[in-house]
């Protein structure tokens, strides 16, 4: 059975977190702190973990013992919130270092974090089956009022059920060291490019960042087998930071034959950071629907997911309908699944 913590209130404790990268550079230092105002301005309580700040690690806030650490101590703490300051590249390294067993014992809790937090939003829900958010760091709630990516996710966790794709996202960012506050520069119009869609589907959202996954695949945290054998049916989110297209379908190539997508009901695919690059004739399409039509379930393209702001927090675990309408799509989480 899959857990969900509990939804929280307007004081709820949020502990904050660095599993890769701390805050120490523009803009994301006074992006943070601007985002520990704003929390605290609406009454929640901050605890702030010994390594948001730092960078002392190789390409990381500390050590992969003592970020591992960092985090074992928030779950075995009475916080309501998990929250890591940042992304990263080597969040990987703590996971010889936590016990999910231990973790598995404690009340549940809410763990949110983006792109290399794939390494514990993927792991804790696959291994310990439990409800994460793969949505906005620490650092992307320095705008208040919260809009787009960071008011749903406090929606979500607040008991919100439906959040839909937003009319606009950022192709260049106005953030700078100099000017680490700017705010979001929505210019470019959004369209979902929908493939083999003829109606909503039903499934367990699953997923994230696709650099990190195939990383994951085949090693002692690849528990995909175990958990979608659970369940009636997968719906499969990817979005990719690093990969060049054809990176990507080597990545859908090998999940595919590890057999992740075996009990798939549909993929929603996020707009990669090689968004506009095509290598010998393979672009960011051609790279997924090649590698994906033959399991003849739903695709939708360039959803607001993924590197490009802003980008819809996904329940991880938590059982969906999914529907696309008017170039939009819409992801409603369900009290009682079917199908």
């Amino acid at each position: 059975m899959i857990l969900e913590p509990k939804k929280i209130n307007k004081n709820a404790k949020i502990t904050l977190v660095a599993p890769s990268f701390g805050c120490t550079t523009e803009p994301y230092l006074s992006r943070l702190n601007e985002a520990i105002k704003n929390f605290k301005n609406l009454g929640y309580q901050i605890i702030e973990g010994k390594n948001i700040y730092l960078a002392e690690g190789v390409a990381s806030s500390n050590t992969p013992q003592e970020r591992a650490m960092e985090i074992m101590k928030a779950f075995e703490s009475d916080t309501d919130v998990i929250l890591s300051v940042g992304g990263g590249e080597l969040m990987c390294e703590i996971l010889p270092h936590l016990d999910f067993k231990r973790i598995k014992r404690q009340k549940p809790k809410w763990f949110i974090g983006f792109s290399d937090n794939t390494n514990l939003t993927f792991t804790i829900t696959t291994i310990n089956n439990m409800v994460t958010i793969y949505g906005p760091c620490a650092s992307k709630f320095f705008q208040y009022p919260f809009k787009y990516d960071t008011k749903d996710t406090i929606g979500l966790l607040e008991g919100k059920r439906i959040v839909r794709g937003y009319p606009r996202w950022e192709l260049k960012s106005l953030a700078s060291e100099a000017k680490p506050l700017a705010k979001l520069n929505l210019t470019e119009r959004k369209i979902i490019k929908p493939f083999y869609y003829n109606a909503p589907f039903y499934g367990t959202m699953l997923g994230g960042c696709l650099d990190c996954l195939v990383t994951l695949c085949g090693t002692k945290y690849d528990n995909v087998s175990n958990f979608i054998g659970k369940h009636t049916g997968i719906i499969w989110y990817l979005e990719a930071c690093e990969l060049s297209p054809l990176g990507i379908r080597r990545a859908l190539f090998q999940l595919k034959e590890a057999g992740w997508f075996r009990k798939v009901k549909g993929f929603l695919i996020g707009r990669p950071l090689c968004n506009e690059e095509e290598i010998m004739g393979v672009d960011k399409y051609t790279a997924v629907i090649d590698v994906l039509q033959e399991f003849n379930v739903p695709i939708l393209m360039d959803v607001d997911l993924g590197h490009f702001a802003p980008s819809m927090p996904i329940k991880n675990g938590a059982k969906a309908l999914v529907s696309y309408a008017d170039g939009n799509i819409k992801i409603e989480y369900l009290k009682k699944y079917k199908g």
